[in-house]
């Protein structure tokens, strides 16, 4: 029972049966249900050493003993199952044990396996070897669309109304469309709400990544109950700023430093790069934003008649790479750089790095929402010394708490 996906979708459409998608699922169930009918055949064949009326081959004393039915639960819902028997009693089934009637850690290990970033090819393997079933590539995606609707509820699921700091980034996957291979965006926002925790608030697929696109993103966060955003982080996208203050008017704007670094260091020659970057560092290492500036000015005069432009690149976007001077070291240290969405980043593209082309947007959101489930498992802790971090905040942001936090 190996089936490409075009054959399913054949055998769907051609079963005069089929109009609804509650029709559809339970094709889904059948298949799923037939599968593990196939498995217990199957090892009652190993268990008794002949196949099934090959008398020729038998060379055992023992025999089919007909079969006894049970309704088996699972997350596509009940179906039945015939659980072949041997003459001595001694058969005991691997797939589905005796007295088992739910099945539904097995559509769960698949997910599991999937959200790993383990192809369904790779999966489909894994479970033959396990449990020696012909599952097919297509069987095993279709069991990973269960998650859909629950990627839908948590894309959707209200948020709290102020988040002290954001962090917004995207990065690129290809992705199969109209017979082309085109590059989308994955855009995410990670979001540190007032416990000091982080979560992330949600995961867009759209074109290469554009201020447009944010704006749509930072819609969708406001009608989702964010009301308010104290400090929003960011890489260097031109009309970032724009965007956020057009939803979120009073948003301070942090540019990553580390993402400014690595955009001037592309106008430096490679001989001077380290002593260019050890100068630079005077500067945003500084204690104040007077210090970085006279710094600045420094690097300028040493460095401009090679490196203008580099230099340039700070000087053009100062305001937003200086908001984190006022702050104190507790803040500076989360806002000056995007770090949490770099990790966040990093361990998606661990998951993705099997699957250099995915075949539609949906497939890419959907392994991404499931790695992030599995990431977002080991944001248990907040950040530290996090009350002393919110009452500056608070002071900072004179009033914009209040509501919330007496």
């Amino acid at each position: 029972m190996s089936l490409s996906r075009d054959e399913l979708v054949k055998l769907i459409l051609n079963n005069s049966d089929i109009k609804t998608a509650e029709d559809i699922q339970n094709t889904l169930k059948d298949l799923f249900g037939g599968l593990l009918q196939q498995a217990l055949e199957a090892e009652m064949e190993q268990h008794l050493g002949y196949a099934k009326h090959d008398y020729g081959n038998k060379n055992t004393s023992n025999s089919r003993n007909g079969k006894s039915s049970k309704t088996m639960k699972s997350n596509l819902g009940l179906f039945d199952l015939d659980v072949p028997r041997d003459r001595e009693g001694s058969f005991e089934p691997a797939i589905v044990k005796k007295h088992q009637t739910d099945v539904s850690h097995l559509e769960s290990a698949v997910i599991g396996m999937y959200a790993k970033g383990m192809t369904t090819r790779d999966i489909a393997t894994q479970i033959n070897d396990i449990y020696g079933m012909d599952a097919s590539p297509t069987l095993i995606s279709n069991i990973t669309d269960k998650v859909i609707p629950m990627l839908k509820e948590w894309q959707s699921r209200p948020l709290e109304s102020i988040y002290p700091i954001i962090f917004m980034d995207a990065i690129h996957f290809k992705v199969r469309k109209d017979n082309t291979i085109v590059s989308k965006a994955a855009y995410a926002v990670i979001g540190v709400n007032l416990e000091g925790k982080k979560d992330v608030l949600g995961i867009w697929i759209g074109s290469a990544e554009s201020s447009k696109y944010w704006l749509l993103v930072l819609n969708e966060l406001k009608n989702r109950g964010v009301n308010d955003i104290l400090i929003a982080c960011v890489d260097g996208l031109n009309g970032f700023k724009e965007a956020i203050h057009a939803v979120f008017p009073n948003t301070e704007i942090q540019r990553c430093i580390i993402h400014q670094i690595r955009n001037s260091s592309k106008y430096l020659s490679y001989k001077d790069l380290k002593a260019f970057n050890a100068d630079l560092k005077l500067v945003y290492k500084a204690p104040s934003e007077d210090v970085a500036l006279a710094e600045l000015d420094k690097l300028e005069e040493k460095w401009g008649d090679k490196y203008l432009i580099a230099i340039k690149s700070w000087r053009n976007n100062w305001d937003e790479l200086a908001t984190f001077f006022k702050y104190p070291p507790e803040i500076r240290k989360i806002i000056y750089t995007t770090n949490a969405m770099e990790s966040y980043n990093r361990q998606l593209r661990k998951v993705t790095k099997s699957k250099s082309i995915f075949p539609n947007d949906e497939a890419l959101l959907k392994i991404l929402y499931l790695a992030t489930v599995d990431i977002t498992k080991k944001w248990t802790q907040g950040i530290k010394s996090w009350a002393q971090i919110l009452a500056q905040l608070s002071i900072f942001f004179e009033g914009r708490l209040d509501e919330v936090l007496f």
